[in-house]
């Protein structure tokens, strides 16, 4: 444990700010919301509904999109925040480069094999997406949920202790997203 509330709390602050300069200029698919949102509301998702409070997992929540949505890559995280938290934020991000069906094929592999902090933020990823996804025209939704499906399987498969209630809760968000419950 840190010997100072400044050291407790440095990594987070300084990957959230990071994040926010990473996605300055983007907006979320409604057009309106600045893109970083989602980032921070992933990383309060993560600790005030999930109740994560390790902060290299939060460091990798608040990362979790600059290396697929930005310029930065994995050599600019490693220098800053460290191997691990970069490591997590690379296994949190899709390869581009590939076309989509075996992108999404990589990535679901990727986050299946993963450890559990990574799996906790993808989770916080979905849970923020799905509460998101009233602002998608019904075709973007259903593409999205379908996709959404095939994580929360991918995850689902062998979900460690540290991400089962977390997991729990957005199999149960979905279903209310998938039957228009709320």
């Amino acid at each position: 444990m840190p010997d100072s509330v400044e050291a407790a709390s440095r990594g987070q602050h300084e990957a959230v700010s990071f994040a926010a300069r990473a996605h300055r200029h983007q907006l979320r698919k409604d057009g309106e919301t600045p893109y970083v949102a989602h980032v921070f509301r992933v990383c309060l998702v993560l600790r005030h509904v999930f109740g994560i409070d390790d902060q290299q997992t939060l460091m990798a929540a608040a990362l979790h999109d600059t290396i697929e949505d930005t310029t930065t890559d994995f050599d600019d995280l490693e220098e800053r925040f460290g191997r691990e938290v970069a490591a997590w934020a690379a296994t949190l991000s899709k390869d581009t480069r590939l076309p989509e069906d075996e992108r999404e094929r990589d990535y679901i592999a990727k986050v299946d094999r993963a450890p559990w902090q990574v799996k906790v933020c993808k989770l916080a990823d979905l849970f923020d997406n799905l509460m998101d996804s009233h602002s998608l025209k019904p075709e973007q939704k259903a593409k999205s949920l379908k996709r959404y499906r095939q994580y929360l399987d991918a995850l689902g498969k062998d979900v460690p202790a540290e991400a089962r209630a977390a997991y729990e809760m957005v199999e149960r968000l979905y279903t209310e997203m998938l039957t228009g419950d709320i």
